[in-house]
């Protein structure tokens, strides 16, 4: 929320663009000042804001604050300039209010400089960014990247098993997030390889990764191997896939271990960590999304919060027909997966899963009491950073 808009005196609306944005700059009456296109260059920028400083006190609003947008954003906020988002849905909305269906860069950058000056509550201020969570955000979504390759990656070497031999992969692809397992199939990628290389060979390799599992697992392969003589066709060819498969999978959980670490070092730095990993089930990689999605934005109540979160519920009404409330399909959704997550994980906290237990029993499905205990978890998220105050058990579940 802009907390000085009775003080401005011009509003910009920048659409922005990946090569090149659209300024409006309408006066507190309306008028308006300009209508420019501008290159993604730190100079065009400064000097378009030295110029709209003549004629007063300057709002900076962007229609996307991050990627994109993100120079325009630095630009005004460097030059002491207050800055502003509108979200995409409530741009698009607005825009069906406005004459016309066209749909271009000086329209929407009009109708953004309108929505700053005549509706201040569909904006959302954006603080000075902190360096440190403007690297989180780069890093946690780089290690959101790998870990869907590393999904990926992982199914289709569990495919390509079950096709060749459907034994070999139920003990193989079990344990495929094991380095034991990638580095066997790397060097003994087919039953034929793993057979011609001998139970000895696959225990030697296996115990430098494995030191306590390498036998059974050794045995297990071993028994699959001799539940299937015959050679299903592309034995072959996942001979040559396997190990190629095998070999990304690892490098790629090697470099979700490099960001993590980086990941971790700022998360632990920033002043809110302690705080934030006071409540139950909220590790490193939940206090980063919360520090890169949450801090610095301005959210009036818990339900806000929820609202952005896409953790309020919907109700649907139709008469007496039909009723009944819904998950919200809106909404932040790497801010709600991962207080999803850690609300899943928060079922080992008696006083959670008590919460949980209650939804249980009232009805709900096992992903509604989730979405339950989540949002109730984001209320007290919003006291905690609200406050400033460390998660705190009730006296009452304290004392039960």
């Amino acid at each position: 929320m802009i907390t000085n808009h009775a003080e401005i005196d011009v509003f910009i609306g920048i659409d922005v663009g990946k090569h090149d944005h659209h300024a409006v700059a309408l006066a507190r009456d309306g008028t308006q000042i300009l209508s420019k296109a501008l290159p993604q260059n730190e100079g065009k920028l400064r000097g378009l804001l030295g110029k709209l400083r003549t004629h007063g006190t300057l709002l900076v609003v962007v229609d996307q604050p991050a990627t994109i947008g993100a120079l325009p954003v630095a630009v005004a906020q460097a030059a002491g300039i207050t800055v502003g988002y509108l979200p995409g849905l409530a741009m698009r909305r607005i825009a069906d209010l406005h004459p016309g269906e066209a749909k271009t860069d000086a329209r929407d950058a009009a109708i953004i400089a309108e929505a700053a000056r005549t509706m201040p509550h569909t904006l959302r201020g954006i603080r000075v960014s902190d360096e440190n969570v403007a690297e989180l955000s780069m890093l946690c979504g780089y290690d959101d990247d790998l870990a869907k390759q590393a999904t990926a990656t992982s199914n289709r070497i569990r495919g390509l098993l079950t096709q060749i031999h459907p034994g070999l992969e139920a003990v193989i692809g079990a344990h495929l997030d094991h380095p034991a397992m990638t580095a066997l199939l790397v060097k003994y990628p087919t039953p034929k390889a793993l057979r011609r290389a001998g139970k000895r060979r696959v225990e030697t390799l296996l115990a430098k990764h494995a030191p306590r599992a390498w036998k059974r697992w050794a045995t297990a392969i071993f028994t699959a191997l001799e539940e299937q003589a015959v050679v299903v066709a592309g034995t072959d060819a996942a001979g040559i896939v396997l190990p190629q498969l095998a070999t990304a999978l690892t490098q790629t959980r090697s470099s979700r271990n490099e960001v993590f670490a980086r990941i971790e070092e700022l998360v632990e730095s920033h002043p809110l960590f302690e705080l934030l990993t006071s409540m139950p089930a909220v590790g490193v990689r939940t206090a980063a999304r919360i520090l890169t999605e949450v801090v610095g934005k301005d959210f009036a109540t818990a339900g806000h919060l929820a609202s952005y979160a896409g953790l309020a519920p919907v109700t649907w009404r139709s008469g007496t027909s039909i009723r009944g409330d819904h998950s919200s399909r809106r909404g932040n959704k790497v801010l709600k997966r991962a207080l999803f997550l850690s609300a899943f994980a928060a079922l080992k906290d008696p006083l959670s899963r008590a919460y949980y237990d209650r939804k249980r029993a009232q009805g709900k499905k096992h992903n509604q009491a989730l979405i339950a205990l989540a949002r109730r978890r984001c209320n007290v998220l919003f006291a905690m950073l609200r406050d400033g105050a460390y998660f705190q058990v009730p006296m009452e579940a304290a004392a039960a």
